[in-house]
């Protein structure tokens, strides 16, 4: 166990943050999983730009790797293609 406050205060804030980006990053991965369980077309092109924005801002924050975010809006992006 910590023996400084500042180590006991860094605990506290690392589970705080800890909680945050797991939400954000299971947000993220249920609605890419729900862009990729759609068949229609026009569904998944209105769909695709929240979820796009959603990935850039995590990637932003650092949550999720920037190669990471790229690479998902680039299958998301041929998923849709491919439904045409």
């Amino acid at each position: 166990m910590a023996n400084h406050k500042s180590s006991l205060k860094r605990i506290r804030q690392e589970k705080v943050r800890t909680l945050h980006n797991k939400y954000y990053a299971k947000t993220m991965r249920n609605a890419v999983r729900k862009l990729r369980a759609t068949t229609d077309k026009e569904a998944a092109l209105k769909l695709y730009p929240t979820v796009q924005k959603m990935l850039d801002k995590l990637a932003k924050t650092n949550i999720i790797h920037k190669n990471k975010a790229a690479n998902l809006k680039s299958s998301l992006t041929k998923h849709i293609v491919a439904l045409g």
